[in-house]
């Protein structure tokens, strides 16, 4: 089996729009999520979202590429691009080499709409433009990313829930193991226009602590009331070890374990036991014990049944208190479609930057999160081995494993 290595990131968030202002948002625990007062207009109970900032990709793309683009496509792109110029990857290394494309998507909700919107004003399917088609399908991440970069490998997408990232980095991780793939880029978008949280709005989902945005978040805590959702894009460039080295890439950290699960039961039930056995399950691929895991990026979205299932699952590993735990959500707010590959990226921050991201506003643990190591602040720590969390409606679990290398 081949060794799997990462050797270049991307990320376009709430936090920043390169590794290095999220770097600086996470050591600080500087949140992202602001109140947007056009949702509250349009008649969502919360207004709660993750500013992301809109890319502007005039100069960088033609006019045919970009009506091509859908929202999440246009982060996953530009997310893309700093991937692929740390890792050393330039055009005539794309035009050479077979490179594989695996995102986790889940919904395009806006270019569904806006064509829909044209036909109920217009009643013309012509004026809906040929690029509402390559917008509007779940694979718009990998159709556009493999189009424009000329990758011509594996090529498909993960629709996988809030798993999604995580899955997406899962399977190229496969790939690249079993020698089918030598790189592989991959990772998660997620579009985060009012139009696609509308039914987690419905839902009763979303934190209703409007009049402090900052703080609407808080993972594990006892007075949590709800997620905030969020999105952009986060990418990542998987190499086969030795094919890295042979061309003198600088490798960031080593993918070990892959584990996964399903729950089995009702649509959005949690499962500790689910949870449990895709965290077993990595740990078994990457041949550790709980006790090499120097931190655990969780999943929890700061739900009350979500938070306590993943609680009652950590403790039960990790309930030594050695393992450091914290949500990088409570700063972000929930990714969704992303959240999995934005989270290993913000662990392989951590990891190289030598650095747990606090769990902000974690003031008072529950029955469940009382065992955990949970930091409200930053913490200073050597860590060589990370654990992160993914788990989506359907019962989908996805957990993976990097070591330093």
């Amino acid at each position: 089996m081949n060794r799997v290595v990462v050797t270049g990131i991307g990320i376009w968030s709430c936090l920043g729009n390169d590794i290095e202002s999220v770097e600086t948002a996470l050591r600080e625990g500087r949140s992202g999520i602001v109140m947007d007062e056009s949702r509250k207009a349009y008649g969502f109970r919360s207004g709660l979202t993750g500013q992301v900032e809109k890319p502007q990709l005039k100069g960088l793309l033609d006019r045919r590429r970009r009506a091509n683009l859908s929202e999440e496509a246009e982060y996953a792109f530009m997310a893309t691009r700093q991937a692929f110029e740390q890792a050393g990857i330039d055009e005539d290394y794309l035009l050479a080499n077979e490179v594989g494309c695996i995102f986790g998507n889940d919904s395009s909700a806006k270019a569904v709409i806006d064509g829909y919107t044209v036909m109920e004003e217009k009643h013309d399917s012509e004026l809906v433009g040929s690029g509402s088609i390559f917008q509007s399908m779940n694979s718009t991440v990998n159709m556009n990313l493999c189009s424009i970069f000329h990758l011509r490998g594996i090529n498909f997408t993960v629709s996988a829930a809030c798993a999604s990232g995580s899955h997406s980095i899962g399977l190229a991780y496969l790939m690249i193991k079993s020698g089918m793939q030598q790189t592989v880029l991959c990772g998660g978008a997620q579009e985060t226009n009012m139009y696609s949280m509308s039914s987690f709005d419905a839902i009763r989902t979303f934190s209703m602590r409007m009049d402090e945005p900052e703080k609407a978040s808080r993972p594990f805590d006892r007075d949590r009331d709800g997620l905030i959702p969020s999105g952009g894009a986060a990418a990542l460039v998987l190499e086969d070890y030795d094919h890295a080295v042979a061309r003198g890439a600088n490798i960031l950290c080593e993918v070990v374990g892959y584990g996964f699960s399903s729950n089995g039961g009702a649509i959005s039930q949690p499962s500790d036991e689910g949870c449990a056995i895709a965290m077993q399950r990595a740990m078994a691929d990457a041949n550790v014990t709980a006790a090499d895991i120097d931190y655990v990026n969780a999943h929890a979205t700061s739900t009350p049944q979500g938070d306590m299932y993943e609680a009652m699952a950590l403790t039960r590993l990790f309930g030594d208190g050695h393992t450091l735990v914290s949500s990088t959500k409570s700063m972000t707010g929930h990714e969704c479609w992303m959240a999995g590959a934005s989270e290993l990226v913000y662990s392989i921050l951590m990891m190289r930057g030598g650095f747990v991201a606090p769990n902000i506003n974690f003031e008072h643990p529950d029955e469940y999160s009382e065992k955990l190591n949970i930091p409200a602040k930053a913490v200073d720590r050597d860590l060589n081995t990370i654990l992160s969390n993914s788990f989506g409606f359907g019962g989908t679990n996805s957990a993976l494993i990097i070591k330093k290398i």
